[in-house]
C-alpha cells in the first residue's frame, strides 16, 4: 500500500483523513501546526496519542524537500538548489534585509514565457509546482536557517499566474494562521503580464504585492524582449493594472530591467514617465544581470542613475533595486532549473 503524504492535504482534506481514522477533527489541526513547524516525524508530535501515531505511521508520511546544494554569497544571500521527487531541480533563494528574512521561492519546474534576457526560459516548461511544494521550499528555507520567513516573493523559476490554482492555495497557506502566518502585504506575486489572470487575482480578495515584469515603454522593444506582449500588448496590462489597483487598493511594482542601448535611453524613459503618468504604483529599476548565452549588455550606472533621476523629476516612483546574489547566479533573472545527475 502506498503511503498518503499528509503535507499535500489542505486542512479540510487532512480532518477528513483523522475522521476515516477515527479521530476528532481537532487532530487534523494539530498535525496541520506541526508540519507548517517544518515536523516529519509523527513520534515528535507530542499531543498525538501514541495509539494514533502508530496507525499515522503505517498509512502517511510527510514529505521534505530535500537540499541539493546551498550558494553562499559575500553579500549573505543563499542561493537553494532544491531536489523534487522526480528528479527534477528548481532554486530558490533567501535574502536578509534589516526588516526580516525574504524567501524567492519557483512556482513551476522552467518557464514557457522565452523572455529574451532570463535564464529560467532557457530549458522551457517542464511542469507546475504543487501548492505544498511551494510551501516547502519555504520550509526548506526556515529549517536550514533555523529562523521565520517574514517576507515571501514568487519571482523564482516560472509564471506564477499560468499555475494559478496552486498559487491562490499557495498565498492562502502562506496567510494561515495556522501555517506560515504571513500577512498578505508582505507577499510579492511576479508576473510577465497574463491580462486575464491578473483580473482574476485582483478579484480574490488576496491583497498581495502585484510585480508585472514591464522592461519596456512600448510595445516594439517589449515584443522585442517579451513574446507574451504579442498576446497581451501593453495597453491591455496597463488596464488590468489599474483594474487590480482599483479592486485591491494597492501599489503596483513595475519591474524594469536596464539593458545597454535597448530600453535604457533617455527617450526611453520620458515614454515610460508618460505610459505610467497618473498610475498608483513604483517602478523597480534593475540593471541587467549576466545570463549565460545572452548577448545583452548591462546599462553602466551613469544611465542607470540617470534613467532614474528622469522617473523621480516626473513624479513617477523609482529606485534602482540593491544587488543581491549576482556572484552565485542568484540575482534576478539568473535562477534556472535542471535535472538532477542520474
Amino acid at each position: 500500500m502506498n503511503k498518503i503524504n499528509l503535507k499535500s492535504y489542505t486542512l479540510e482534506e487532512l480532518e477528513n483523513f483523522v475522521h476515516q481514522m477515527g479521530q476528532p477533527s481537532y487532530r487534523a489541526k494539530q498535525i496541520y501546526k506541526w508540519i507548517y513547524r517544518g515536523q516529519t516525524d509523527f513520534e515528535k508530535m507530542t499531543d498525538l496519542p501514541k495509539s494514533f501515531i502508530k496507525e499515522l505511521e503505517d498509512v502517511a508520511f510527510i514529505s521534505s524537500l530535500k537540499i541539493y546544494k546551498k550558494y553562499a554569497s559575500d553579500d549573505g544571500t543563499i542561493k537553494y538548489v532544491f531536489a523534487l521527487d522526480d528528479k527534477n531541480i528548481i532554486e530558490g533563494v533567501k535574502m536578509k534585509y534589516s526588516f526580516g528574512t525574504t524567501a524567492c521561492i519557483s512556482s513551476q519546474v522552467g518557464c514557457a514565457m522565452g523572455c529574451a534576457f532570463c535564464a529560467s526560459t532557457q530549458d522551457g516548461l517542464v511542469r507546475n509546482l504543487a501548492w505544498w511544494e511551494m510551501a516547502d521550499e519555504v520550509l526548506a528555507v526556515e529549517k536550514d536557517l533555523q529562523e521565520k520567513v517574514s517576507r515571501v516573493v514568487v519571482m523564482g523559476s516560472g509564471e506564477p499566474l499560468l499555475n494559478y490554482k496552486e498559487l491562490i492555495k499557495f498565498l492562502r497557506i502562506l496567510n494561515s494562521p495556522l501555517a506560515f502566518n504571513i500577512s498578505y502585504r508582505r507577499i510579492t506575486v511576479s508576473t510577465c503580464g497574463i491580462v486575464p489572470y491578473i483580473i482574476s487575482l485582483a478579484d480574490e480578495n488576496i491583497p498581495v504585492t502585484l510585480a508585472i515584469s514591464l522592461h519596456a515603454p512600448n510595445d516594439a522593444i517589449r515584443n522585442s524582449l517579451m513574446p507574451i506582449n504579442k498576446t497581451y500588448p501593453i495597453s491591455q496590462l496597463l488596464d488590468a493594472a489599474r483594474y487590480y489597483i482599483m479592486k485591491t487598493k494597492r501599489r503596483i511594482t513595475f519591474e524594469y530591467i536596464l539593458i545597454l542601448d535597448v530600453n535604457d535611453t533617455k527617450e526611453c524613459a520620458y515614454e515610460l514617465c508618460t505610459l505610467l503618468k497618473g498610475l498608483l504604483c513604483h517602478v523597480n529599476l534593475i540593471p541587467f544581470n549576466p545570463v549565460e548565452g545572452k548577448e545583452f549588455k548591462r546599462s553602466d550606472d551613469a544611465k542607470v542613475r540617470e534613467f532614474e533621476q528622469i522617473l523621480l523629476e516626473n513624479n513617477i516612483s523609482a529606485t534602482v533595486r540593491r544587488e543581491t546574489g549576482a556572484d552565485i547566479n542568484a540575482a534576478c533573472g539568473q535562477l534556472r532549473r535542471s535535472l538532477l545527475e542520474r
